[in-house]
C-alpha cells in the first residue's frame, strides 16, 4: 500500500472512530474554540486518538502535521456536536470544521510548493477566519 493510500486509510478510520467516541477540546493555532461549544465531561485528548494504524514516525512532515490539525478539528466538531440544542450544535460543529479548513491550508502552505494551490490556501485563510468570527459571536449571543 503507498503512502498516499496509507493516509487516506487513516484518515477514514479516524473520522469513523469520532463518530462513536466522545473527545475533549482544544484550540487551532489559529483561532479559539469557543468555550460555549465545550460540552462538559469529554475526557478523550489527542493522545487518545486513534491514528488508523498508521506509525507518527512513517509519516512525512506534511502528514503529521496534517494529522494534528484533524484530530483538532475532530475534538472540537465533537464537542460542538454535543450540544443538546440543535442550532447550537450546529454553528459549533462549523466553527470546528472551519477551523480544520484554516489547519489544512496553513500546512499547505508551510509545506506546498504549487502557487495556485497556495493562493487556494490563502483564499480559504480569510474566508474562514471572517466565518468563525461571525458564528462565534452567534454562539456568544445565542448560548445560554
Amino acid at each position: 500500500m503507498n503512502m498516499l493510500s496509507k493516509l487516506a486509510a487513516c484518515a477514514v478510520a479516524t473520522a469513523a472512530s469520532f463518530a462513536i467516541l466522545p473527545s475533549g477540546a482544544s484550540a487551532q493555532s489559529t483561532t479559539a474554540y469557543p468555550e460555549k461549544c465545550k460540552s462538559q465531561g469529554m475526557g478523550m485528548s489527542k493522545a487518545d486518538m486513534p491514528s488508523g494504524g498508521m506509525q507518527m514516525g512513517e509519516m512525512t512532515d506534511y502528514q503529521k502535521a496534517s494529522m494534528e490539525g484533524m484530530k483538532d478539528m475532530h475534538m472540537n466538531m465533537m464537542q460542538g456536536m454535543m450540544k443538546k440544542d440543535a442550532d447550537l450544535s450546529f454553528v459549533c460543529g462549523m466553527i470546528a470544521h472551519h477551523m480544520g479548513a484554516i489547519s489544512m491550508s496553513e500546512v499547505e502552505l508551510k509545506y506546498g510548493d504549487n502557487d495556485e494551490a497556495k493562493q487556494m490556501a490563502r483564499k480559504i485563510i480569510e474566508a474562514q477566519k471572517k466565518e468563525i468570527e461571525e458564528m462565534s459571536k452567534w454562539v456568544d449571543k445565542e448560548a445560554k
